[in-house]
């Protein structure tokens, strides 16, 4: 008798597959706080969350303004600094774009409008495996051999600002650095140790790029960190399975229908 798991027998559409990790010179980003107490805490928070660009340039502005002033001078003449946001921005966090509009001011640098995030991936409030698996997709023109300063208000895992760079090293833009709030990673850096590479590639083979699209090398530290913890492609498989059971919970909690 063959059984097969509702993982294995589901039709899932991968974005493309994610082959850039971070450049070896991006080693962790410039964060302000390491957990996001004091960024919730703020009074203008979950109007700039919600979509206000005016109650986002004052959170900015009341929280991060020497934090930005003090970091300018680490970046390029010539940085294009870019968040992800979506085409239609109504609704989705403002904090990001406002943050990267305020880091270009202060650096003498420009922000791109033109790259956007395509896809909701629907993050807040998502555990780790939720995260890896729900990821974003992204459109719009990368200037070849431009400098890119990439920008947002929270990273955990890394998975969204890790695509956003894959992105842009694919078309031919350079990622310089990552500016970010609040830093809540368990690792507060980038790359993965060479040591749990390994592990992940002699563990899992080939069928850890087929699940994730994402090949091991372009995992983020916290995503690495995080499968090492697996004992097969089975045991993940179905920690999928369940995550794919509670965000649709989640999502439906909040009124959300996703779009598949």
């Amino acid at each position: 008798m063959i059984i097969k798991t509702t993982v294995e027998t589901e039709k899932i559409t991968l974005p493309p597959l994610r082959i850039h990790g971070f450049p070896a010179w991006v080693h962790e980003p410039f964060w302000l706080f390491d957990n996001a107490l004091a960024l919730k805490a703020h009074t203008g928070y979950k109007e700039a969350k919600a979509g206000s660009e005016e109650a986002a340039v004052i959170l900015i502005s009341e929280i991060s303004l020497d934090f930005i002033v003090k970091i300018k001078d680490k970046f390029p003449v010539d940085a294009i600094f870019v968040a992800p946001h979506a085409r239609e921005a109504t609704g989705d966090n403002a904090i990001p774009q406002v943050l990267a509009v305020a880091s270009a001011l202060a650096a003498d640098g420009e922000v791109d409008t033109d790259i956007v995030q395509i896809t909701r991936v629907f993050h807040t409030g998502a555990d780790p495996m939720e995260r890896m698996i729900l990821r974003p997709e992204f459109d719009g023109i990368v200037t070849d051999g431009a400098h890119y300063v990439l920008v947002d208000d929270v990273t955990n895992m890394g998975c969204t600002l890790a695509e956003l760079s894959n992105y842009i090293q694919c078309a031919g833009g350079i990622v310089v650095a990552v500016i970010v709030l609040v830093n809540a990673g368990r690792s507060k850096h980038f790359h993965p140790a060479d040591n749990v590479i390994n592990k992940i590639e002699k563990r899992f083979g080939n069928e850890i790029r087929e699940i994730f699209g994402i090949v091991p090398a372009a995992f983020t530290a916290n995503e690495a960190n995080y499968l090492i913890g697996f004992r097969s492609t089975d045991e993940i498989r179905n920690r999928i399975a369940k995550a794919r059971k509670e965000t649709n919970l989640r999502l439906c909690s909040k009124g959300i229908k996703r779009q598949d």
